[in-house]
C-alpha cells in the first residue's frame, strides 16, 4: 500500500511541477518545490480518513491550482501549505519567514480562525473571513474554491452526517461563488458532488436517465451536428461542433423549478459551436455570420435569440444562443462561441492575466461587500452573499439605456432600490417596456424599466415578500424597525376598527390582541380566560385605513354604479380597492372593499349609499 501512495504522490508532484516549469522562473520553481519538501514534512505523521497519507490532499490542491486554474507561483506554494499553520505545529511567522509575506498572506486567509465567541457561526465566520480577504487579492479565494473541490471529490470517506455538513457549504456558499467568478466547470462538477451526496437516489435516478437519453438521441445527435459542419464547410476555418448533455444537478433544478417530470425537461443537451479567432473584435460578426448561415437553412425558433457577447453575464459570461429546428422535428439549443470565450468561460477571473482585468473583478466583489451589511444576523448575512452571488442574473435597462443587473426573478421593486433607496421608498407603479405594471412585478432579461414615484408612498409591510435584492432587503428591514411597534394585535375573525365597542386580551408575550365585543371568539375567550381582559384605548389613527367590505343590493337604472362610487371617492376622498358587481334580472348585486379610518366614517358611507334611488339593502361583510 505504501509503494501504491508513493507512487500516486510521485506522479502528481511530477505533474505540478511539469505544468509550473512552463510559465515561472527557475527561482520560482526552488520555492516550489522547497513549499513541497515543507508540506511533507510538516504532515509526515498524518493520515486523511481514508487512511491515505495526508500529503495527498496538499497536491492535489496544488494541481488543481496550477493546471485548471492556471495560477502562479505563490499561489501554488500556498496550495500545498494550505493546512500547515491549521493542522501542525507550525506558524504564520514560520511560513512568512520561509516562504515570503504573499505566501504567509494567502495561507493566513485559508486557515480558520479558532475563538471562544464567533460573530455570526463558525461556518459563517470563515465565509466571512474568506470574503474579506477580496477587498486585498482574489487568489485566496480560488486556493479555497480549489481545497473544497478536491474535498468533495474525496468526500466519500466521511461518515454521513459529514458529507451533509460539507455538501450544505458547498451547495449554500462555494458553487455559488465559483459561478460569480465564472469558473462554470468548477461550479458546475461542485453542484453535482454536493447533490450526489446529499440526494444518491434522486443523483443515481437522473444520472441513469441522462445516460439513457444520451444513448437515445446519439444518432440523430450526430446527424445534426454534421449537418451544422457540412452547412458552416469551410467558409469559418476550423470549426468545432458537438452536443454536450447537461449534469444530473441542472435536470433536477429545472424539475424542481418546473414541477415537470424527466421527459418533460426541455433542452436535456445543448450543441456547442466553437470557432477560432485571433482578433476579439472581430468575435460578433463572426458568430453572426454563423447564426446567419444556420438560419438559412434550419428554421429558427421565434424570440429564442439570446445574446451574451455584448452584454455578457455578470461572471463575464459570452455566447450567443439560438434553437433551431432539427429535420427530426425538434427545437435544439445552439450556444454559438469564440474559442477565448470557453476558455473565459472556464476560468473566468483568470482567464485574463492582465492587472487591469483582475482588478476589474475585485472591483465588482468590493462594490458588492461594502453594500452588504455585515451586522446582520447569521442568516441575513449569508442569504445576501448568496443572492448577491448566485445564480442566474438578468440584464435590465433604463428608459435611457444604462443596464442593471439583477438576479433572475427580480421585481421592478428590486430595481427601483438598485436605482436609489429614496426612489424605492417611494414607488408607487412601474412602466415596463411603456406598459403599466404594478411595483410587484416580475421583471424578465432585457425589459425596459421605468419607476414613477410619489411622496405620500411609503413602504408597505408585503414589500418584504416581493423583492430579492440585498439592497431592497437591508433597506426594507432598517426601516420597518424603526417604525413604532403597533400598540395592539386585530383579531382576524373579526377585524373591529375605531369606534366600535372592543375587548382586549392579553397574550401570554404581553401583547393584546383586540376584539369586537360580539366577537365568537372572544366570546369564547372572555368564557375560558377571564382574567386576561383588559380595558383598550382604540382610538382613531387620520393616517391609517382599516379594510372593510361592503354588500349592496339595489335595483338597476342607469348611473346606478356611477352613483355608489361617487358617495365613497368623491364625497369622502377614500379609495376603493376592489368593486364586484352582477345584475340579473334587474337586480344588481355589488361588492365594495374599501378601507375607512373609523367606524363612524363607515356608518356615514353606509347612511350615503342607503340614500342612493333603486338601493334596496347594504350590509356590512
Amino acid at each position: 500500500m505504501k509503494q501504491k501512495y508513493d507512487k500516486q504522490v510521485t506522479q502528481k508532484t511530477y505533474g505540478v511541477f511539469h505544468v509550473m516549469s512552463k510559465r515561472v522562473s527557475e527561482k520560482d520553481m526552488v520555492r516550489i518545490c522547497e513549499a513541497f519538501e515543507f508540506a511533507c514534512e510538516a504532515h509526515a505523521d498524518q493520515k486523511r480518513k481514508s487512511g491515505e497519507p495526508y500529503i495527498i490532499h496538499p497536491i492535489e490542491v496544488a494541481s488543481i491550482v496550477a493546471g485548471e486554474l492556471e495560477l502562479g507561483a505563490n499561489p501554488v506554494i500556498a496550495a500545498f501549505l494550505h493546512d500547515v499553520v491549521e493542522d501542525t505545529k507550525y506558524t504564520i511567522e514560520d511560513i512568512q519567514k520561509r516562504f515570503g509575506k504573499d505566501v504567509a498572506f494567502l495561507v493566513s486567509v485559508l486557515t480558520k480562525q479558532s475563538k471562544e465567541h464567533y460573530e455570526m457561526s463558525k461556518q459563517v465566520d470563515n465565509y466571512k473571513q474568506m470574503l474579506d480577504s477580496i477587498h486585498y487579492d482574489i487568489r485566496a479565494l480560488l486556493i479555497k474554491l480549489a481545497d473544497r473541490l478536491h474535498n468533495m471529490r474525496t468526500l466519500g470517506s466521511m461518515p454521513a452526517h459529514k458529507q451533509m455538513k460539507i455538501a450544505g457549504e458547498t451547495d449554500f456558499f462555494y458553487a455559488p461563488l465559483a459561478n460569480r467568478l465564472g469558473l462554470y466547470p468548477i461550479k458546475i462538477e461542485l453542484e453535482n458532488l454536493s447533490f450526489r451526496y446529499r440526494c444518491p437516489h434522486e443523483y443515481e435516478e437522473i444520472a441513469r436517465m441522462l445516460h439513457r437519453d444520451e444513448l437515445s438521441h446519439e444518432g440523430r445527435l450526430h446527424n445534426f451536428t454534421d449537418k451544422i459542419r457540412m452547412v458552416l464547410g469551410k467558409e469559418f476555418g476550423n470549426v468545432s461542433v458537438h452536443a454536450s448533455f447537461r449534469a444530473p444537478y441542472s435536470i433536477w433544478r429545472k424539475m424542481q423549478k418546473t414541477g415537470d417530470d424527466f421527459s418533460h425537461i426541455p433542452f436535456r443537451h445543448v450543441v456547442e459551436i466553437v470557432f477560432p479567432c485571433e482578433d476579439i473584435s472581430q468575435e460578433k460578426d463572426i458568430a453572426l455570420r454563423i447564426y446567419s448561415r444556420l438560419t438559412s437553412v434550419f428554421n429558427e425558433k421565434p424570440c429564442s435569440v439570446i445574446s451574451y457577447i455584448d452584454s455578457a453575464k455578470e461572471n463575464g459570461y459570452q455566447s450567443y444562443h439560438v434553437q433551431l429546428l432539427s429535420e427530426f422535428g425538434s427545437w435544439e439549443e445552439v450556444h454559438i462561441s469564440s474559442e477565448r470565450m470557453v476558455r473565459n468561460n472556464q476560468i473566468g477571473v483568470v482567464a485574463e492575466r492582465r492587472e487591469d482585468s483582475v482588478r476589474m473583478w475585485i472591483d465588482k466583489f468590493r462594490k458588492v461587500l461594502r453594500d452588504l451589511d455585515f451586522h446582520q444576523e447569521e442568516g441575513g448575512y449569508m442569504d445576501n452573499v448568496v443572492t448577491a452571488f448566485y445564480n442566474d442574473n438578468i440584464m435590465v435597462f433604463t428608459p435611457k439605456g444604462e443596464s442593471i443587473n439583477l438576479p433572475k426573478k427580480a421585481t421592478a421593486l428590486d430595481f427601483a432600490f438598485e436605482i436609489h433607496s429614496h426612489i424605492g421608498e417611494h414607488a408607487h407603479y412601474a412602466r415596463i417596456n411603456g406598459q403599466l405594471s404594478s411595483i410587484k412585478a416580475e421583471l424578465q432579461r432585457g425589459d425596459i424599466v421605468e419607476i414613477v414615484t410619489n411622496p405620500d408612498i411609503t413602504p408597505q409591510k408585503d414589500w418584504s415578500d416581493h423583492v430579492l435584492t440585498y439592497k431592497a432587503k437591508g433597506f426594507l428591514k432598517r426601516y420597518f424597525a424603526k417604525q413604532d411597534k403597533p400598540k395592539f394585535h386585530f383579531c382576524s375573525a373579526c377585524h373591529p376598527i375605531p369606534g366600535e365597542e372592543v375587548v382586549g386580551f392579553k397574550e401570554a408575550d404581553g401583547s393584546i390582541t383586540v376584539h369586537k365585543r360580539n366577537c365568537h371568539v372572544a366570546i369564547g375567550l372572555a368564557s375560558q380566560q377571564g382574567d386576561s381582559i383588559v380595558p383598550v384605548d382604540y382610538e382613531e389613527n387620520t393616517s391609517a385605513l382599516y379594510p372593510v367590505c361592503i354588500q349592496i343590493l339595489a335595483v338597476d337604472r342607469f348611473h346606478l354604479l356611477s352613483d355608489m362610487i361617487n358617495s365613497i371617492t368623491n364625497e369622502l376622498h377614500l379609495s376603493i380597492d376592489s368593486l364586484n358587481t352582477s345584475t340579473t334580472d334587474c337586480i344588481v348585486r355589488c361588492t365594495i372593499n374599501f378601507g375607512v379610518h373609523s367606524f363612524g366614517e363607515l356608518q356615514t358611507i353606509i347612511e350615503h349609499v342607503s340614500a342612493i334611488e333603486g338601493v334596496e339593502e347594504i350590509k356590512r361583510i
